[in-house]
C-alpha cells in the first residue's frame, strides 16, 4: 500500500432481503444495468432459502460497496464434481484499488470450500480489463472455451 492509499475496513456477509436495494443500486451503477427493485426483490425472495444461491455483500460504514453472486452447482459427474460460478463481481468505483475485490474473492473461496466446490468459474464481460487483471492476479485463468448464450422467447 503506498502513502496515498487509505485502508478500508470492509465486512463481508451473505445478503439479506434488506440489502436488495443497495445491491441493485451498486450493480446498476457498475454495469449500467436497469434492474427494477420489484424484479430484484421478487427473485431474491424466491431464491433466498436456496443454499446454492448466495448473494455476497461488502459493507463499509453501513453501505454496500461490493457485491457478487455465487451459484453452487452440484453435479453427478466425478471429474466436474461440485463447482461454483460467480458473476456480478463489483466494487463501487470510489472504493476500487483498496483490495476489496481480493478480500471478496477470499470470502467467495471460503464459502465455496465450505460448500464442497472443486472449482470456481467466473463470468466477466470482455470490456472489463481492469477487473480481468484482478482475477488473473488472484489466480483465475482464462480457459480455452467460449461462452455461448441463446435468448429464449
Amino acid at each position: 500500500m503506498n502513502s496515498t492509499e487509505v485502508k478500508v475496513d470492509a465486512k463481508f456477509r451473505r445478503a439479506t432481503i434488506d440489502d436488495v436495494k443497495g445491491i441493485i443500486a451498486l450493480c446498476n451503477e457498475c454495469f449500467e444495468e436497469n434492474t427494477s427493485m420489484e424484479y430484484a426483490t421478487r427473485v431474491f425472495e424466491e431464491t433466498m432459502d436456496d443454499k446454492n444461491q448466495i448473494y455476497l455483500v461488502g459493507i463499509v460504514d453501513g453501505k454496500i460497496v461490493a457485491h457478487t453472486k455465487i451459484t453452487i452447482i452440484p453435479t453427478m459427474y466425478e471429474k466436474m464434481n461440485t463447482y461454483a460460478i460467480i458473476n456480478h463481481v463489483c466494487v463501487k468505483p470510489e472504493y476500487r484499488r483498496h483490495n476489496l475485490a481480493t478480500l471478496m474473492l477470499d470470502e467467495v473461496t471460503v464459502i465455496c470450500k465450505e460448500m464442497g466446490c472443486k472449482a470456481i468459474e467466473l463470468w466477466s464481460n470482455n470490456f472489463r480489463q481492469p477487473a480481468h487483471a484482478c482475477y488473473k492476479k488472484y489466480g483465475f485463468i482464462v480457459n480455452d472455451a467460449k461462452f455461448f448464450s441463446k435468448e429464449i422467447d
